[in-house]
């Protein structure tokens, strides 16, 4: 069964490729493939306007030839630009295929679409300035500009950018997605990101696209106790945990307290508030999930009311200040397991250094992370990663840029804790609360606050079910 969810490296991309040519499909049938399956979303953007295609001297290049080929046949008025020759041998086929001629340069072509394909996925290196130059001109002359796989100039595993890049209006993921297609600073470049399907069949260990949650009304005979008794330490910031409670409130579970040593006169009737010594309210068989870390603060208090959490021994979301706090003596003795982290870009820089962890690259430091102490990390931001102890890698569709204000990230922790309490497992109660906390975000007016974004969670809940 083909994974149209997978996300697979260059390397991974190319024995998927190769795995395919062993069945009998060969390098021409994937390029006309991918050439014809990306021309339908050219030929639907282009509604009967000109395009220029430029082709390199890959097998990228060889995808556009087929594109240029198919557009023309279909009656539009396309233009090939080649700076290089082909290559490839498939290239050089497609190449021959084409009608047309193809200029070595951008003269003074404009028109409605211009699509990117010199060289797209699998470069290692910055592009010549020449190249560089062309690309931009042939981009900002065309109303609208699509990129073959990836835009030119874009590092396929770690989305990281090897010159100049011009913003694309839609970019056609070919046979599987790239982790650059879910990644900063790339997929600020990328505009709109769809797959076009070559029949690429899964690969063993590949990455993934979260797959949208499916939840479910709690059974008939359910009971507060029954959907997950959550438990959200306070510290010496309230508000941070009362916006990670009022998450976790309507995030799922069934029972959400506050364990605080000070009054909270502004909590809602319906947040239980337990003030009683930290060890004596975490004394209880019936937790079913714990958050710790929102507001916790950093000091010796701090550091003693996250070992008491950890003690508990149940599952646990560990975010903002207590991250600060963990290193090796910290998680001595706990199962790892359990715990679900989920640190924002400079938490995670702080977390890799305390662990010893030197990777460079979002999706090699969370792994790397995972893997080091087995805790399930959900790295966090613009671009989000989610990694688990055994392996597992998942990427997300981008969620709204409004969410970038104070508070929104204790939001997606009392999701998370809340997704852990009904019985998930650290890496699926991570996912399916990114995708709650994005939905909410949707739902959401414009400029909204923290407090807006918890109003809006049950409104987002009802879309999934």
């Amino acid at each position: 069964m083909r994974s149209p969810d997978q996300v697979l490296t260059t390397a991974q991309m190319r024995a998927a490729e190769d795995a395919a040519i062993a069945q009998g499909v060969s390098v021409d049938e994937l390029m006309l493939r991918a050439g014809r399956g990306a021309a339908e979303w050219v030929w639907r953007m282009a509604a009967g306007r000109s395009v220029t295609v430029l082709c390199g001297p890959g097998n990228n290049g060889g995808d556009g030839y087929v594109i240029a080929e198919t557009l023309h046949r279909r009656g539009l008025a396309v233009s090939v630009v080649a700076p290089v020759e082909p290559r490839t041998d498939a290239a050089a086929s497609a190449r021959s295929a084409w009608q047309g001629a193809a200029a070595s340069g951008a003269d003074d072509r404009h028109g409605g679409v211009f699509v990117d394909c010199l060289f797209g996925s699998g470069l290692e290196r910055s592009l010549s300035a020449e190249h560089e130059e062309l690309l931009a001109r042939l981009a900002a002359r065309h109303a609208f500009s699509v990129a073959i796989d990836l835009p030119s100039g874009v590092a396929t595993d770690d989305g990281a950018l090897l010159g100049t890049v011009p913003r694309f209006d839609l970019t056609l993921a070919l046979g599987a997605w790239k982790p650059a297609h879910f990644l900063m600073p790339a997929l600020e470049r990328m505009g709109e990101v769809r797959l076009v399907d070559i029949g690429i069949e899964p690969h063993p260990g590949a990455a993934s696209v979260f797959a949208r949650p499916r939840p479910s009304a709690p059974e008939r005979g359910a009971h507060k106790y029954s959907r997950g008794l959550v438990g959200v330490i306070s510290g010496s910031m309230t508000g941070a945990a009362l916006l990670a409670a009022g998450a976790a409130m309507r995030g799922g579970a069934g029972y959400v307290k506050l364990l605080s040593d000070k009054s909270h006169p502004a909590a809602p009737a319906s947040l239980v508030v337990d003030e009683r010594d930290l060890g004596t309210a975490l004394d209880d068989r019936r937790w079913s999930a714990l958050l710790v870390g929102p507001g916790l603060g950093r000091d010796d208090t701090a550091r003693a009311r996250l070992a008491a959490v950890l003690e508990v021994g149940v599952p646990t979301v560990i975010d903002a200040d207590a991250l600060h706090l963990l290193d090796d003596e910290a998680i001595e003795g706990v199962d790892a397991s359990r715990l679900l982290l989920t640190p924002h870009e400079g938490e995670l820089a702080r977390l890799c250094e305390a662990f010893g962890i030197s990777a460079t690259g979002k999706v090699d430091r969370a792994q790397g992370l995972a893997t080091r102490t087995g805790m399930t990390v959900l790295a966090k931001g613009p671009d989000t990663v989610l990694a688990s102890g055994e392996g597992r890698i998942a990427f997300f569709r981008p969620a709204s840029t409004w969410l970038s204000t104070a508070g929104t990230g204790d939001v997606l922790a009392g999701l998370a804790a809340s997704h852990l309490a009904t019985g998930r497992d650290p890496f699926v109660a991570a996912g399916e609360a990114v995708w709650l906390h994005s939905e909410a975000a949707r739902i959401a007016s414009p400029a909204f606050t923290a407090d807006g974004l918890v109003h809006s969670i049950p409104a987002a809940y009802a879309r999934f079910l």
